[in-house]
């Protein structure tokens, strides 16, 4: 059985990257760029979507693509350091992504930056088949979950069309069904509260469930 993974919230402890990171990001992003913002037009550029980041860079004449190009770079720069330093930890049950891993084909498939999911991939060791995060412009924004954009990627380059997804969210199990993909969704603090998705194939406490159902 073909095992996809999702990285925020299963690998990476935390649902997601810090805001902090992000309005970083667009500060290095701007002052590389020479573009001196107001507050308001700073705020949205650190934390708004490709439609008001759009909106901003105009104002700015400042290319958009660029800036967002820029602020994806500085952004997976913060993320690796506060990674390497322990800043953002890995969740205790990630080895049963190891052990599966030499026992069947396996990948990382997120909606984080392409540059991190490959970087994470690395500095676990896992023997991944594939890693795949949202390529570091509008549009791949613009293609993460829910849509199955890089799902079906991946399941092309793996010449796949069935499998199991591994995510904490449920968009995770949305995708994954519209995928063509059974799914699990795998239960952390971060999530205790939400019902469980009513297309999830499983509902698991912790990885090593993995175990029991990838013969």
């Amino acid at each position: 059985m073909i095992v996809l993974f999702d990285m925020d919230g299963i690998v990476l402890e935390g649902p997601r990257t810090d805001p902090s990171v992000y309005a970083n990001a667009a500060d290095a992003a701007l002052a590389e760029l020479g573009a001196d913002p107001t507050e308001t037009q700073r705020t949205e550029l650190r934390h708004g979507g490709p439609e008001t980041v759009v909106d901003r860079c105009e104002e700015l004449e400042i290319d958009p693509d660029r800036f967002w190009e820029l602020k994806e770079t500085y952004a997976s720069r913060g993320t690796h350091d506060r990674i390497r330093s322990g800043e953002r930890g890995l969740y205790d049950d990630v080895d049963v992504i190891g052990d599966l891993s030499r026992r069947t084909t396996t990948g990382l498939v997120s909606n984080n930056r392409h540059e991190t999911v490959e970087f994470v991939a690395d500095h676990l060791g896992f023997e991944f088949d594939v890693a795949r995060g949202r390529d570091p412009t509008l549009e791949g924004y613009r293609r993460r979950k829910p849509d199955t954009y890089y799902l079906d990627e991946t399941l092309s380059k793996l010449d796949a069309s069935e499998g199991l997804y591994v995510g904490d969210k449920p968009k995770d199990v949305v995708a994954g069904t519209a995928a063509g993909l059974e799914t699990a969704f795998v239960r952390r603090p971060h999530n205790r509260d939400l019902d469980r998705p009513a297309d999830a194939t499983y509902e698991l406490e912790s990885l090593t469930e993995l175990l029991e159902i990838v013969a």
